[in-house]
């Protein structure tokens, strides 16, 4: 298994759980600080939005998270890839819609993580 590649994956997938917990259980508390560009006044009003939104994260991390436990190694990569393209273009989108740091947070990271990912593929082949 590529190590840099898993830790990368493991570290987005734990940036998705908390995105997801705060979307879902703590939108109206940890929101505000953490979401501080989004109007306050707007926090009690978009709760259920956000929990819906908080559920798609929580399924990225899933998924992010099953793919570090296939054994299968063409399998892993092809699992993890699946998950870091769908991060990818949810920072993508994210950063054309609402602010381009998300650009940052999802979307180069987990494009990193993609490139380690192939790259330990090309050194495990060799």
């Amino acid at each position: 298994m590529n190590k840099i590649a898993d830790i990368l994956i493991a570290a987005i997938a734990l940036l998705h759980f908390v995105i997801a917990y705060v979307e879902m259980f703590a939108w109206t508390t940890i929101g505000p600080k953490m979401f501080a560009s989004f109007p306050a006044e707007l926090f009690e009003p978009t709760q259920a939005m956000a929990a819906n939104q908080g559920i798609y994260n929580a399924f990225l991390a899933t998924g992010l998270v099953w793919s570090l436990f296939i054994k299968d190694q063409v399998w892993h990569r092809n699992v993890a890839a699946c998950f870091l393209l769908f991060v990818a273009a949810a920072g993508l989108f994210g950063a054309a819609t609402v602010s381009i740091k998300i650009l940052f947070v999802q979307t180069v990271p987990s494009m990193i993580a993609l490139i380690c990912l192939y790259l330990g593929k090309s050194k495990q082949t060799a």
